[in-house]
């Protein structure tokens, strides 16, 4: 398919699409088909999984998010969220301009581009031709995965987040959203993270170690799950506590609460984190891929 459209695609850069080629967002009916697209690598596209399992539907939200989809014929061959954050779902590079002018014409200004890093940074080069100027572009995370117990002793004092303890959950999250992007989740009001935090504690996928004094010691989420792969995400330490070789057990912990739910616990990791990088090597972690994010 590519090689009939990649000579178009070098010579047009208006976001039109060649003969048989075309662009729109999916409804109901696409379903299937995106389930399909994205069960061909479901580690990688455990977000878009995520996502259809909950909602049952590729149709758009009633927040306003929407899967864009490529299609060549009539056949789905490419897809990419469009929310807050695009993520592309098995989107070759080369569609990439597509996207990006779709996504434009929405009028929305995006939080970031996230997932495999060939199209995120094809997304990101285009975007940026279109006037979305990205902060910080992190091409190289480590996609890791587990499929199996961890091979260090989980620290038993990791348990799900409770409702009753929100108050003290929403802070430690907010401060690891913050050393992570460099600004606060706050920004614009306090209502869309707090509910986010709220409903990952409800689900059981908030798991947390609070010490004697309710202030948390370690945190972290299974931030998207289906039945075969969760996503560990929002992975952090109080610094009080950093330097005394506790992250290990704990991450052991956190697998052993996801291979509750799916077999195989995955997580993405900023390629210069050499201290996370290590702790997961030892968790029993490998790397099978690799991410990249683009902060807007």
């Amino acid at each position: 398919m590519l090689s009939r459209v990649a000579p178009w695609l070098a010579s047009h850069k208006d976001g039109t699409a060649p003969a048989g080629i075309s662009v729109r967002t999916l409804a109901g009916a696409d379903t299937s088909a995106l389930r399909r697209l994205a069960q061909q690598d479901p580690v990688a596209n455990v977000f878009i999984l995520a996502h259809l399992r909950s909602a049952g539907t590729a149709a758009p939200t009633t927040g306003g998010a929407s899967v864009l989809g490529v299609f060549d014929d009539g056949m789905l061959v490419g897809a990419c969220w469009t929310g807050a954050n695009l993520v592309p779902v098995q989107l070759d590079p080369a569609f990439a301009g597509l996207i990006a002018a779709a996504a434009n014409r929405t009028g929305r200004r995006y939080a970031s581009a996230f997932g495999p890093a060939e199209p995120v940074l094809a997304l990101h080069a285009e975007l940026e031709a279109l006037g979305h100027t990205a902060h910080e572009v992190r091409s190289e995370q480590p996609l890791l995965t587990l499929a199996g117990p961890p091979t260090v002793e989980p620290n038993t004092d990791l348990t799900l987040g409770r409702l009753a303890d929100f108050d003290r959950i929403l802070p430690a999250c907010a401060a690891m959203f913050e050393e992570e992007v460099g600004y606060s989740p706050f920004l614009g009001g306090r209502e869309f993270y707090s509910r986010r935090v709220e409903g990952l504690i409800r689900q059981g996928h908030s798991l947390v170690h609070l010490g004697p004094g309710g202030d948390v010691i370690f945190k972290a989420e299974l931030g998207a799950v289906t039945s075969e792969v969760t996503q560990v995400q929002g992975v952090w330490m109080n610094p009080l506590y950093r330097g005394q070789g506790l992250s290990a057990s704990y991450m052991a912990a956190v697998v052993d609460q996801a291979r509750k739910i799916a077999p195989v616990t995955s997580l993405y990791v900023n390629g210069f984190n050499t201290k996370a990088r290590s702790t997961y090597e030892r968790v029993g972690f490998t790397q099978r891929g690799t991410f990249a994010t683009v902060l807007f």
